[in-house]
């Protein structure tokens, strides 16, 4: 199934004859998406020098939510292992599907008042938008930390004998301890190579107590064995197991130690779970406020370009056109064939008819008007944004 994509644009009202919202419809054509009305407030326009600068800062700020929605998509995913119908079910803006709230979207103007100055209304919007990426950010990083530490501890209790807890395995009785000279030894070796270590374990190096291996465990690709040396030899013939890649244990018994991993374990998977349902429930609020501050700053993006671009009176249609990457591409090129003269001498046609433009004529007419195509964004005639949503 092909993601949705959404195109705002606007357009002035001088150049339709009928209801501008069907001809507009009409040149993006049923097959390629369906074009819905996009209401946009009287705000309170400001200075040309204003309105350049609200540009600049919109453009960064769009980038910013973009970048926020996309990371909450993905702390969903890895909240939800990866299961795109569970995280399609998160993907709710105030209790709504996400596609319904765009295509019904209303300006919030309890929460952002429309005679605020436009500088004041996209100050408040990054600041929103800055608070739940940190929150959100915050959160999931604390769920892989707990996480990760209980994924460490299961694999103390369920991994093999290179990497598992070896307090539920080993009898103390079978180790040297408390001796002024002798200690014992934990090493795993392959269970492949195990006659290999039968046979060499006592010349690996001086002071080992000949015939002292004892097999402590074995699972499906490991055999543990205790060995004794002496103390003064213990470093030399723990780096020449090494050397034969046999791996020494750590192991030192303490009294009721298999209870309390037990209960260490339960611990860290009650917050894991705890932590989890904290994380599902703020990447779901997340998801439904960057995708609410989102349409807010495309609404003031397209207001504040449709001012710089058709001047006043301000007389224009919006509308949100709702499709997805395949067709978006024919809906630009209905839309340039369409409108593209709105661009004066930057655009013009070939000998067949098509849409070309004049790149030359277009900087300067670009400069002129004070206006400037976003890094890495194509100048259209109209006003035109594109919205992707993970």
């Amino acid at each position: 199934m092909q993601p949705t994509q959404y195109i705002l644009v606007s357009l002035p009202l001088r150049i339709f004859d009928d209801d501008p919202l069907t001809a507009l419809a009409s040149t993006v054509g049923r097959d390629n998406g369906e074009t819905l009305p996009f209401s946009i407030p009287s705000f309170k326009i400001g200075t040309l020098d204003g309105l350049v600068q609200h540009a600049d800062d919109l453009a960064k700020l769009n980038g910013a939510c973009e970048a926020a929605v996309a990371k909450v998509a993905d702390s969903l995913k890895g909240i939800l292992d990866g299961d795109e119908d569970k995280v399609a079910q998160q993907k709710m803006v105030n209790d709504k599907p996400t596609d319904h709230y765009l295509g019904t979207f209303q300006w919030n103007k309890v929460r952002y008042r429309a005679d605020k100055p436009l500088g004041e209304l996209i100050d408040n919007l990054q600041k929103e938008l800055q608070n739940i990426d940190n929150d959100v950010k915050a959160k999931f990083n604390q769920y892989s930390g707990v996480k990760t530490t209980l994924a460490a501890l299961q694999r103390k209790q369920t991994g093999n004998l290179s990497t598992k807890s070896l307090t539920p395995i080993v009898d103390p009785r079978l180790l040297v301890q408390d001796s002024e000279y002798l200690e014992s030894h934990l090493i795993v070796v392959p269970t492949n190579v195990r006659k290999d270590f039968i046979r060499s374990y006592e010349t690996l190096a001086p002071m080992v107590v000949p015939r002292s291996s004892i097999q402590v465990a074995q699972d499906d690709e490991f055999t543990l064995f205790a060995v004794t040396t002496f103390k003064k030899t213990s470093a030399e013939f723990l780096q020449k197991c090494r050397e034969q890649k046999w791996t020494p244990r750590q192991y030192k018994y303490v009294e009721g130690g298999k209870e309390e991993e037990q209960r260490e374990l339960d611990r860290v998977a009650r917050e894991e779970r705890k932590v989890w349902g904290e994380a599902l429930r703020l990447g779901r609020t997340g998801w439904s406020e960057a995708v609410m501050i989102w349409a807010h700053v495309m609404t003031l993006r397209v207001f504040v370009e449709t001012v710089l671009r058709y001047g006043l009176p301000l007389e224009f249609v919006a509308a949100l056109v709702k499709t997805n990457p395949k067709q978006a591409k024919k809906v630009k090129a209905a839309l340039d064939s369409a409108y593209s003269y709105l661009g004066g001498n930057a655009f013009g046609r070939d000998k067949r008819g098509r849409v070309t433009k004049d790149d030359t004529s277009l900087t300067s007419e670009m400069a002129a008007a004070g206006l400037g195509a976003a890094e890495g964004s194509e100048y259209t005639a109209y006003v035109y944004y594109e919205i992707d949503l993970p």
